[in-house]
């Protein structure tokens, strides 16, 4: 009889995979309640592989509890954890204490704000060779901003839905509808630019039945604006005196350039006159540096009566209303991230993506951007040289 002879045994081979994690940190600053992703939209996230960290009531300003992203397979967990992740999104400019908490070639997601960047977390950022993006210079192929735009149209149409509450506020406002009715003469609104923001707020006021006047130098610009906007829009040039006569008569102004408005004309505009800057959240005193600032986050816009003789400025209109911000952001987020994932890595896809590269300011650890790297007195390097060596 002869003795048994051994045979191999085949095992299966597992593929060890690393599920990419993305961390989402509740906001530190007070007057950013926007949130990056709605739980439907972190759903979709995870059944593409991603695995979603999220800090406890992080989402509580878009009045989105925890269960809910736990029930779309949302991790729960501190804010450790969740600055831990390989993609950490957070809005707001990090803090030093946040960015040590990042681990070492983590991405950073975040919004461009130089004048609110602290030094010491950006030397700090390069010295953890942490990537970091800005979302709101991101481009797409055709040269579009899909984050900046998005946003800049939410803050024209909530700027146009605040001003049209504040004036039919019976207490605190004139007690008139924006629009007017049959034999009343409908309230005039003013929109100085003719960007995605000035359009969105003209087109509400005129959805409302106001009469809106648009002013801009860029006459191009003004002319797409026009074509969009139809015949319900006049249009006009930036000329002093015309400005200045639209500016008395107006009841809402709504300021979305780099203009500004001398005191003198301020004084001679509507008692009552409901004032919006939409440029200066981060640029304070952008339009009307005579007025004082009311962050429509921060406090109530009936803390600031029309009745009282006052004229105020109203700032951050797309922050009070984060929800819509969020479920409008999460869309670009969900193509954004999934390209990441499918570029294997973020080196890939700021290789492939011209337009990703556009909102690159630290990488490898250089400051590939010139503002960045005037703050903090380095050189600016060219990412494209950087890549190439990567």
């Amino acid at each position: 009889m002869n003795d048994p002879t051994p045979l191999e045994m085949l095992l299966q081979a597992a593929a060890t995979t690393h599920s990419v994690s993305i961390g989402l940190p509740a906001s530190t600053s007070y007057s950013e309640k926007r949130f990056p992703l709605t739980p439907e939209a972190a759903a979709v996230l995870v059944e593409r592989g991603f695995s979603v960290r999220m800090q406890s009531g992080a989402a509580a300003s878009i009045h989105y509890p925890d269960s809910a992203y736990a029930r779309m397979g949302v991790q729960i967990t501190d804010r450790d954890t969740a600055l831990r992740s390989d993609i950490v999104i957070h809005l707001p400019a990090i803090s030093y204490a946040d960015a040590t908490r990042m681990r070492r070639g983590a991405l950073l997601l975040t919004f461009f704000h130089p004048e609110l960047q602290d030094p010491r977390a950006l030397r700090l950022l390069m010295q953890k060779y942490i990537g970091c993006i800005a979302l709101d210079m991101v481009e797409d192929p055709d040269g579009r901003k899909p984050f900046a735009d998005i946003l800049s149209e939410i803050d024209g149409r909530a700027a146009m839905a605040i001003a049209s509450s504040l004036l039919a506020d019976a207490i605190h406002g004139k007690g008139i509808l924006m629009g007017g009715v049959a034999g009343v003469v409908p309230c005039e609104v003013t929109i100085i630019g003719s960007g995605f923001d000035a359009v969105a707020a003209a087109q509400t006021a005129v959805g409302l039945g106001a009469t809106v006047r648009m002013f801009d130098n860029d006459c191009y610009s003004l002319r797409r604006a026009g074509l969009s906007l139809g015949q319900g829009v006049i249009t006009s040039a930036l000329h002093p005196k015309v400005l200045a006569s639209a500016l008395r008569s107006a009841d809402v102004v709504v300021a979305c350039g780099n203009t500004q408005i001398s005191a003198e004309i301020v004084q001679e505009m509507k008692r009552g006159v409901i004032i919006f800057d939409l440029a200066a959240q981060y640029n304070r005193g952008a339009a009307f540096p005579s007025l004082p600032q009311c962050d429509l986050v921060l406090a109530s816009p009936s803390d600031n009566s029309l009745d009282s003789g006052h004229r105020v400025c109203y700032v951050n209109a797309g922050n009070a209303v984060p929800r819509t911000a969020a479920m409008a952001m999460s869309n670009t987020f969900m193509t954004m991230l999934s390209e990441l994932l499918s570029c294997d890595g973020a080196i890939n896809a700021l290789k492939l993506n011209p337009g990703l590269r556009k909102g690159a300011y630290i990488f490898m650890g250089k400051p590939v951007n010139q503002r960045v790297a005037r703050m903090l007195n380095m050189r600016h390097v060219d990412i494209s040289i950087l890549l190439q060596f990567s």
